[in-house]
């Protein structure tokens, strides 16, 4: 026997449509997966992607969990998380921007690792708002922990391909990107597309 869940079928197809929306449209982890791809190739980038992935999953099962109610009571708290992640991304807006050789020729580049990318969740701006928006919106009213399992899962299904979609298609530009000056203008525009994803911070009250 199944276990019994609130998520009806009408739900599940509208978060299904937020899901893939929201994981597919611009932000700071798809810019940085686009630019990974294309300065470190595929595989060196996985590990980011996977990343990302279960950090953002995690992510949303932690608001569903409460944590979401946590920054309803103390305020404070969300204001240090914004503001402290704003200028997180500001300097790897810029060591993205800054980035002159494919492959990591250059002393210190590398790829996001797997920890780093999960630990970066948790100050993603976007990140917070797909979650919460996925949980206080898409989850019926006294959801219990399967629908909380699956509305993950949906998530999960859309938001993985969605991520690989992006470091590929930065995998697919490597060949164009091998010269230097094209590099250099592709990761400035990265860089600058990275802070430009924090303009809606300034219009959030």
């Amino acid at each position: 026997m199944l276990p019994s869940t609130l998520l009806t079928l009408p739900i599940a197809s509208s978060l299904a449509l937020f899901a893939f929306v929201s994981s597919i449209t611009p932000g700071p982890n798809n810019t940085m997966l686009l630019a990974s791809g294309a300065n470190f190739g595929f595989r060196a980038s996985l590990p980011h992607a996977a990343g990302v992935l279960v950090g953002f999953l995690g992510l949303i099962a932690l608001c569903g969990l409460g944590l979401g109610g946590v920054f309803k009571a103390f305020p404070i708290l969300h204001g240090i998380l914004k503001w402290g992640g704003a200028a997180y991304l500001l300097w790897l807006a810029f060591k993205i921007a800054s980035s002159r050789a494919v492959g990591g020729g250059e002393s210190g580049s590398r790829p996001m690792t797997f920890l780093q990318a999960v630990a970066f969740q948790g100050i993603n701006p976007k990140g917070w708002a797909m979650a919460l928006g996925a949980v206080a919106t898409y989850l019926p009213t006294g959801y219990g922990l399967v629908d909380l399992a699956l509305g993950v899962l949906i998530f999960g299904a859309l938001n993985g391909p969605s991520i690989l979609t992006w470091m590929g298609s930065g995998v697919a530009l490597r060949h164009v990107l091998e010269r230097p000056g094209v590099l250099r203008i592709f990761n400035i525009a990265m860089g600058s597309l990275l802070a430009l994803s924090l303009v809606p911070l300034l219009f959030e009250r």
